[in-house]
């Protein structure tokens, strides 16, 4: 048992580097934008015109939620380079009992990410309200709509892990 973990394989998704990410979600939204495009000529063809504009209103606030994640993404990242930075400097100062880098303050930009993600939410879900007022459609078209991100990314993630 212990020489068949010895001889494993890194797993893929262990060799990612901040650039594949960001290629990997780029695969996604341009995946979901086509899907999205696709699916609501077939829907206005078979359903109706309403029922394309609620899934195609569910795959436009997928597409934006991918961006918001990988922004978030993009943040996470850069704070723990940042504090990986501030320890190695410190460690090369010798300044092992100085305030730890996570105590230090790094500026407004996690605040300004959080605040346009709830406002994004605010938008989407205000749009969702008014899309589902106005359009008449069937709300599982919409909900599909939302859906479709999530089969991008499981199509992406599939991809990486078969190597």
């Amino acid at each position: 048992m212990s020489e068949r973990i010895a001889n494993s394989v890194e797993h893929p998704i262990l060799e990612l580097t901040d650039e594949n990410v960001a290629a990997m979600l780029r695969r996604v939204v341009r995946l979901t934008a086509g899907l999205g495009v696709a699916a609501a000529l077939v829907l206005w063809v078979v359903s109706g015109w309403q029922t394309a504009a609620l899934f195609a209103v569910g795959a436009t606030i997928s597409i934006g939620s991918i961006y918001e994640w990988a922004r978030l993404i993009r943040m996470v990242m850069a704070r723990m380079d940042r504090f990986e930075q501030i320890d190695q400097i410190d460690q090369m100062e010798g300044k092992s009992d100085a305030q730890p880098a996570n105590a230090r303050r790094v500026g407004l930009g996690p605040v300004v990410v959080i605040l346009l993600f709830l406002m994004r939410l605010t938008i989407a879900g205000v749009a969702i309200y008014v899309s589902l007022k106005c359009f008449h459609g069937s709300p599982i078209a919409l909900l599909c709509g939302l859906g479709l991100a999530l089969a991008g990314l499981v199509w992406e993630a599939m991809r990486v892990l078969r190597g």
